[in-house]
Order: C-alpha cells, then sequence, then structure tokens
C-alpha cells in the first residue's frame, strides 16, 4: 500500500501481523504496535499498521484514520485501505466523517440509500460499494476533537451494533493516547498557529519540511531497508544520531540491539577495547573476557559516532569488520564472526583528513557507501526553527509538568533570526530554559541568547565598513564563540561543557588549547 506524504511516497515494510486479536479485547489492539510509538519509526507504516488491526478487530473490510486540517477546516485521511487513491480530503461537516468531527458523536449507518450524512462522491470516486459504516472521533487529552476513526462494511453483511459503537470509541481513546506521544499530534497543534505551513512529517521526533530535510528523508527510506554502511555528516547538535536511529528503526534490524559508541569519549587507548573487547590477561586488571560493542550488537547496528576521532590503528582493525565482518578482541588470536550493520557519523572533514594522512582512505570509501549531509539548522528556514520551537515548548512544558505556554511573535522573530552555531541541539536547550523561566507566554527576554548575535542598525559608511554584519563570521570563529560561551555557562566546568556540547573532554581540550587557553579545571 502507498501512502502520500506531502509529495514524498512512503513504502515501508513492517514485520508481518502477529495473530490478530478477537473482537472483544480491545486492550490488545495497540500491544503489538505500542513499542513503535516512542520510537523513530515512518509515521505512515505505523498507523498503517495500526489501521490494519482496528480493521480487523472490528471485522470489518477497511479502515480510516482521518485528521482534522485546521487551517483549510478540513478533515484528510492519514491512514486507510484506499487502494484506488493516496488521500481524500471533505469539509468539516460534510460527510460522515466531517459531521462527526463537528458534532463530536459517533454514527453508524447501514441503510445508506438516501441518507443525508453519507457523502457517496467518495464510493463514486474510489469505485468500493459501503454497505455499513461506523465512525467515532478522536478526543486529545483536553477533549478537543483532532480526527475521526471509520471502519467500513461489517464483514457477513451485517451491520454495526451498539456493542461495536463502545467498542471502537474504547479503541479510538487508545489510538488517541498513542497518536498524542507522537510528532504528528504536535504538528496538528503547531498548524493551527501557523496556518500558512501545512501539516506534514515523515518519522517520529524528527521534525522539519524544508527542502533539504525532504531530500535526506528520501535517502533514509531508500538506504534504512538494506544492509548499506552509512556516512552521517554535519555539525553537531543537527541530529546525526536521531537519523542513525531513523536507519536502523527502519531497516530489518529493528527489533535487534542499537549500540552506540562515541569515539570523542573515550581516551585513544580504551576505544579498541570499547569496540572489540578484550580476552583474560590482555592486560593489567584484565580477569576475564569482556565482549566488545560488535559482539553486543551482533545481528543489529553499530552506531560509530566522531568516526573521525577514531585513531589510525583502530581504522585498519575497523576496515576488516567492513570487509569481512570478523575481528580478534585486544589480546586474543580467535577469530570472532559477527553480522552488524555500521552507521558511523562525524562532524570533521574526512576528506581532508585522508588528504593529511589522519585516516585511512580505503576506510573512507567502505564507510560512505550511503552518504548523508545533514543541513545546519541556520540553512533550513524560518519554518523549520517554529516547526521545532513550539515541538519543544510542548515537550518542555510535558516533561517539567507545566501549563505549555505561548510563544509570543517577538520571541518568536528572535528565534528566527538568530544564527544558531549549536543547531538544533542549542534551540531546544534554548526553548525549555524560556518554558521554565516564563509565566504563560513566552517573551524575547526569557531566551538565554546572546544579544552579540543582534544584527547592529548601520549609522554610517564607516560604520558599515569597520563592522561586518554579525552573520558573516566564519564558522570556526561561530565555533569558538560557542563553545566559551558554554563554558561560561558552566562556570568553567570542563566536563560539564564537554558533555553540554556532545563531544569528548579530550576534543574540548584539543580545541581550548587551539584558543591559547590551557585544560585546567
Amino acid at each position: 500500500m502507498r501512502f502520500e506524504c506531502y509529495g514524498a511516497a512512503t513504502a515501508f515494510v513492517l514485520p508481518p501481523l502477529p495473530t490478530m486479536p478477537q473482537p472483544s479485547d480491545v486492550s490488545q489492539v495497540l500491544l503489538s504496535v505500542g513499542g513503535l510509538v516512542g520510537r523513530e519509526v515512518d509515521l505512515d507504516a505505523f498507523l498503517h499498521t495500526l489501521v490494519d488491526r482496528i480493521a480487523v478487530t472490528m471485522q470489518a473490510d477497511r479502515g480510516t484514520l482521518w485528521l482534522l486540517d485546521p487551517a483549510r477546516g478540513e478533515l484528510f485521511s492519514r491512514a486507510a485501505h484506499l487502494p484506488e487513491v493516496s488521500q481524500i480530503r471533505v469539509k468539516l461537516g460534510q460527510g460522515v466523517a466531517g459531521h462527526v468531527a463537528q458534532v463530536g458523536t459517533p454514527v453508524s449507518l447501514t441503510d445508506l440509500k438516501g441518507e443525508p450524512l453519507f457523502f457517496a462522491d467518495i464510493d463514486r470516486l474510489t469505485g468500493y460499494r459501503t454497505t455499513s459504516l461506523l465512525a467515532v472521533p478522536l478526543r486529545d487529552a483536553e477533549g478537543t476533537i483532532y480526527g475521526v476513526l471509520q471502519v467500513l462494511n461489517r464483514l457477513g453483511g451485517g451491520r454495526f451494533t451498539e456493542e461495536d459503537t463502545d467498542r471502537l470509541t474504547a479503541i479510538a481513546s487508545q489510538v488517541s493516547t498513542a497518536l498524542q506521544s507522537t510528532s504528528l499530534y504536535q504538528e496538528l497543534k503547531r498548524a493551527k498557529e501557523q496556518p500558512h505551513a501545512p501539516v506534514g512529517y515523515f518519522f517520529n521526533r524528527i521534525i522539519g519540511e524544508s527542502a533539504q530535510l525532504k531530500s535526506i528523508y528520501r535517502l533514509v527510506q531508500k538506504a534504512a531497508p538494506t544492509d548499506a554502511t552509512v556516512l552521517l555528516r554535519g555539525e553537531s547538535g543537527c541530529g546525526k544520531e536521531l537519523f542513525a536511529r531513523a536507519v536502523h528503526v527502519n531497516g530489518p534490524r529493528r527489533d535487534k540491539p542499537f549500540v552506540k559508541v562515541d569515539c570523542a569519549a573515550l581516551p585513544a587507548t580504551l576505544i579498541e577495547n570499547e569496540l572489540f573487547g578484550h580476552e583474560k590477561g590482555a592486560f593489567t586488571g584484565a580477569d576475564h573476557r569482556v565482549p566488545g560493542k560488535f559482539e553486543a550488537a551482533d545481528s543489529g547496528t553499530v552506531f560509530i559516532d566522531e568516526i573521525g576521532e577514531l585513531p589510525l590503528p583502530v581504522q585498519g582493525k575497523l576496515l576488516r569488520v567492513l570487509q569481512d565482518r570478523e575481528f580478534e578482541r585486544v589480546g586474543g588470536t580467535h577469530t570472532v564472526k559477527v553480522n552488524v550493520r555500521i552507521v558511523a557519523a562525524t562532524n570533521r572533514d574526512l576528506a581532508r583528513m585522508v588528504a593529511e594522512g589522519k585516516f585511512r582512505e580505503d576506510l573512507y570509501y567502505r564507510i560512505k557507501v550511503v552518504e548523508i549531509v545533514l543541513p545546519p539548522l541556520r540553512e533550513r528556514g524560518g519554518d523549520d526553527i517554529e516547526r521545532l520551537a513550539r515541538h519543544f515548548v510542548a515537550a518542555a512544558a510535558k516533561r517539567h509538568r507545566l501549563e505549555q505556554p505561548k510563544l509570543s511573535a517577538a520571541a518568536l522573530g528572535r528565534l528566527k533570526s538568530y544564527r544558531w552555531p549549536g543547531n538544533v541541539r542549542e534551540l531546544e536547550n534554548c526553548v525549555e530554559s524560556a518554558v521554565v523561566l516564563c509565566e504563560g507566554e513566552i517573551l524575547e527576554e526569557h531566551l538565554p541568547l546572546p544579544t552579540v548575535d543582534r544584527v547592529v542598525p548601520v549609522t554610517s559608511e564607516a560604520t558599515a565598513s569597520a563592522a561586518p554584519p554579525p552573520g558573516l563570521l566564519p564558522l570556526a570563529e561561530v565555533e569558538r564563540r560557542h563553545i566559551l560561551h558554554v563554558l561560561e555557562a558552566v562556570k568553567g566546568n570542563r566536563t560539564a561543557a564537554a558533555k553540554a556540547l556532545e563531544i569528548g573532554r579530550n576534543t574540548l581540550a584539543r580545541k581550548l588549547k587551539e584558543y591559547g587557553l590551557s585544560d585546567e579545571g
């Protein structure tokens, strides 16, 4: 089955459906897919699986999940058994689904001939013949209707009973709880306040509709079902780990381990041991055999973060794993075979490192079978910044058990104009701070952003020639300022700064040395 996702079709294959629940076993409807809700799964694939289970549980021939597009006053089919068309839209109040969304009460119909609520144009469009229909509203935690759950044609030619209505209402409550845990629900809420940007989403917990991200979504959708090695490149804080997880959980290894190794967080002397493990007696204190990350991830995925920090001797051993899927533990001679997929990430220029002799050329070409370059937040545009900001506002309020505050126009404008050297991670931390400190509405003064980033009005030609706009700062200077800003925020604590920046202490020490600062304290 194929679903249109605002220009990008998705065609993911989930695991085979387990034994379907009996119609009376409502509590089991979401059980087999509930574990997918909080993961970076393709949301269309998740919803499609959900509708499959609901149709079987209700003994119906077809099912449809309708969602409300408040900007247009329409319902659109987000997941449905509609092989004839990609999507259907109806006006609020139009047809059974539109009526249920408008008035908020269930509707069950059997005799459809001459029924004013039945919108026969859909049957004419699809060529499908509806003989019975049951629809119930989807409500969020505040009781607001944001969609409709509908099933068509009771199997065996019967009608949907009052018990069926109660059952589907109970299922709708479960579905709503599941949906409110995804980024799709936040996107629907965002669309109320940002009507010029249509509802859109691809992967749960990955927010963005810019052209650059849509291109990346397509790459992930192509790469994920394979075992191809993937290299993710981009600045710190732009979401490399989220996309690495998306590659894993949307592929055939989704139910196997996803094991992360952060090369920047480990001393060079320990990285080999971390990856490959060691034998008893390999070094002082090695009193028993310890498996490494590759063994722990057997049949799953190893995510090697900051692969540019990998020492040259270990690079050769990793190359052997990529070529032959085998290695020896530290201090051992026994060859260990593993079946793993490797996803790597870096913010370094590996091609330049190859030219400088700091990274093996053969390893470089082995890990970039599929190369995905993530854009910095500043290049993704104001709409993506707004989508992310509203998502982080809702997430932070929920996490800290606070009433969700409004985001003022002035604060939103400031967020859109800032350069975000720390990318999405910096935006998330900024918004979280504002949510905690504000009182019902996030104002510009609640945003912990440096005033130096503001565009200073040019008052004379001399001023214009003497002071270039902050937006033209070299990337290295932007990075230096951000690192020093974080270091100042944690009162000089190097360990805390490295953790906030998500880089290793050694990497931070090297950068501080480049800035003329010692690694003391």
